[in-house]
């Protein structure tokens, strides 16, 4: 197999020595940011039914998933280290209970100089992981997936 080599300038997140380095916004304009990403946790029918009737032994288990996935989406610069600090104007966490599990969406707003789809993927990986740890006394086999972008959108503020 052949190797592909791509030349270290090429990416934002390393230096002219192929080094690791934060990328410089400080010139990029301020916009309206949003990103919403989601993903799934297939779990077993029994898991899901206590999920539904709240009666999971650890608590309310979309509530402290929604609350986790909220603080993580805020907590991401302290996760992934080249992530810049963003001062988040709204992250929501939704659930859908479907028969085969649990699907979350996480969505993040700022008015910054970079995006904030990493602070949705933390949101909706962070929520998913809740879940799982609330929920693996009833289900030892449940699966995280297919968690992914959704939406990344910029847009000019409109300050009138």
């Amino acid at each position: 197999m052949k190797k592909i080599i791509i030349p270290a300038t090429s990416f934002t997140h390393v230096d002219k020595d192929g080094k690791a380095r934060m990328v410089d916004v400080g010139d990029k304009n301020i916009l309206a940011r949003k990103a919403v990403a989601s993903g799934f946790i297939r779990m077993s029918p029994v898991a899901v039914q206590a999920v539904k009737e709240n009666n999971v032994r650890k608590g309310d288990v979309l509530s402290v998933a929604q609350i986790a996935g909220i603080q993580a989406a805020k907590q991401t610069p302290s996760l992934i280290p080249l992530c810049h600090n963003l001062l988040l104007d709204k992250v929501s966490v939704t659930f859908e209970i479907t028969e085969a599990g649990i699907r979350t969406e996480c969505s993040v707003h700022c008015q910054g100089k970079t995006g904030v789809e990493m602070e949705a993927l933390t949101g909706t990986s962070v929520a998913l992981l809740t879940i799982y740890d609330m929920c693996k006394a009833i289900d030892k086999k449940m699966v995280i997936e297919e968690i992914r972008l959704l939406k990344k959108e910029k847009r000019e503020i409109d300050n009138e």
